[in-house]
């Protein structure tokens, strides 16, 4: 009976694509995915009809391929038009230029918070007559709960951006927008010396041990920064040679302390002082305080190229908590999570299996299907941020960082250019690849690849899409 429904269903299958197609197609699956730990689904763009399923229905880990969902639900619940935003905030009395009380940084989760606008406060803080401050600096990031750290984070990851921690107060350093960042550059010495260094935007709380040394050009440089974990310390170690360089971002220990540290050195590097007993606390707003000046960041369809074309997990996290603190009143992970599952119900998917654990995939937990996420590429072509999602998903071969994102260098070769527009994915063992993708007919059709346990993932799932792009 079993191999009757199977035969069914593969007739099915062959009335939506010719049969010498649906064969290739499958012989390539087979025999570069393997048939146990791969999922593979194509649908029609027009229809919404799977035209070929191979495991289908099996829950994957869909490792960054989680950002499709999380971006989705940001687009449709949060709006494109969505700003964060920070609050400035003071309280007490100002008399000769001296505040005689607190300031105080209300934050929301801004991923876009720069150097700049820290600056911008100083200003704010200047029209008022400020120049010195007898209070403390109160970072208020009641706005999100629960850990800082993302699910998932393996303790040798944890200095690295994409295992960043997450918090209400943060900071980037440029438009990658790599939330609760620092960035260390540092540049060789004389032979035998140590090697120099910069951070970006200052310490911001950071204790950086330089243990490295400077050798002769054409050594290999074996340079490493990284932070210690659970601490505050930064290690510069190994070798950097002559006419070399290393720039690493580094993640903060505890990003609201850490910003509130950052916001503190800008503020007296640009003329503002802190009486000698000023501390920097994480409070909540008092009610008697004056709200000088809210700072927003750029719209959330302005952000997005950054997270999903360089698959931005600290973004992915703060949507999620976004989302959980607007719908459910509560902005952790668990609720952003509940969020996710019912915004995919809403338009149609087949959720009650799945499992959300957190909105970038790089939790090893999360579980998904190829039918699934095909389906949610098609529905979403229906929704008005539509143009938005697309856009900002990378481009196969397309070598311009902010086109390409994390496809730039794969899929190059000239017959697959402006072809395959999808979302990569990757965590130990696990390889991803979703999206939309055009035929040698000129047809378009939706994919999702999920594939675990094979070496050299990426090479076997780009070989199946030059396949897909071949026989479609």
């Amino acid at each position: 009976m079993k191999k009757v429904i199977q035969l069914m269903v593969l007739s099915i299958l062959f009335l939506a694509l010719p049969l010498q197609s649906f064969a290739s197609i499958n012989s390539a699956v087979i025999s570069n995915l393997g048939s146990g730990d791969a999922a593979v689904t194509i649908r029609d763009i027009d229809t919404g009809k799977i035209v070929y399923s191979h495991n289908g229905n099996k829950l994957m880990r869909p490792a960054s391929n989680m950002k499709l969902v999380s971006g989705a639900a940001a687009l449709g619940i949060l709006g494109e038009d969505y700003r964060f935003t920070t609050d400035l905030y003071i309280d007490g009395k100002i008399q000769n230029n001296v505040l005689n009380g607190n300031v105080y940084i209300k934050g929301s989760g801004d991923p876009t918070l720069t150097k700049a606008d820290f600056i911008e406060f100083v200003y704010i803080l200047k029209q008022k007559g400020i120049r010195k401050i007898n209070g403390n600096l109160v970072g208020d990031d009641k706005a999100f709960s629960g850990s800082t750290l993302p699910v998932g984070v393996e303790k040798v990851d944890e200095s690295y951006y994409f295992g960043a921690r997450t918090s209400a107060i943060t900071m980037s350093q440029n438009e990658d927008f790599d939330a609760s960042t620092v960035i260390i550059n540092a540049t060789p010495g004389n032979i035998g010396a140590k090697p120099s260094y910069t951070i970006q935007p200052n310490l911001s709380g950071l204790v950086i041990s330089n243990q490295a040394r400077t050798v002769k050009n054409g050594q290999k440089n074996t340079l490493k920064i990284e932070r210690v974990y659970n601490s505050n310390k930064v290690i510069i170690s190994g070798d950097l040679p002559k006419g070399s360089s290393k720039k690493e971002w580094v993640t903060l220990q505890d990003p609201s302390v850490n910003t509130m540290q950052a916001i503190k050195l800008v503020m007296q590097g640009s003329g503002i002082t802190f009486s000698s007993n000023s501390k920097i606390v994480l409070a909540p707003v008092k009610d008697d305080a004056r709200l000088l000046y809210t700072n927003k960041s750029k719209p959330l369809a302005t952000i997005f190229p950054a997270f999903m074309k360089l698959s931005n997990n600290s973004i992915a996290d703060i949507l999620v908590k976004t989302m959980g603190r607007q719908e459910l009143e509560e902005g952790s992970t668990t609720a952003g999570t509940k969020v996710l599952k019912s915004y995919s119900q809403s338009i149609g998917l087949a959720v009650d299996n799945w499992r959300f654990v957190d909105g970038s995939g790089l939790a090893n937990s999360n579980r998904v299907t190829s039918d699934g996420l095909s389906q949610l590429l098609f529905a979403v072509q229906q929704e008005p941020y539509f143009n938005t999602y697309f856009n900002s998903l990378p481009v196969a071969g397309n070598s311009e960082r902010m086109v390409g994102g994390t496809l730039r260098k794969r899929l190059t070769a000239t017959n697959l250019q402006n072809r395959i527009f999808a979302k990569t994915g990757y965590i130990p063992n696990v390889y991803t690849l979703s999206g939309y993708i055009k035929g040698n007919s000129g047809k378009q059709y939706i994919f999702s690849i999920l594939l675990e346990n094979k070496a050299n993932g990426i090479t076997y799932i780009d070989r199946t899409v030059t396949e897909l792009v071949k026989n479609l």
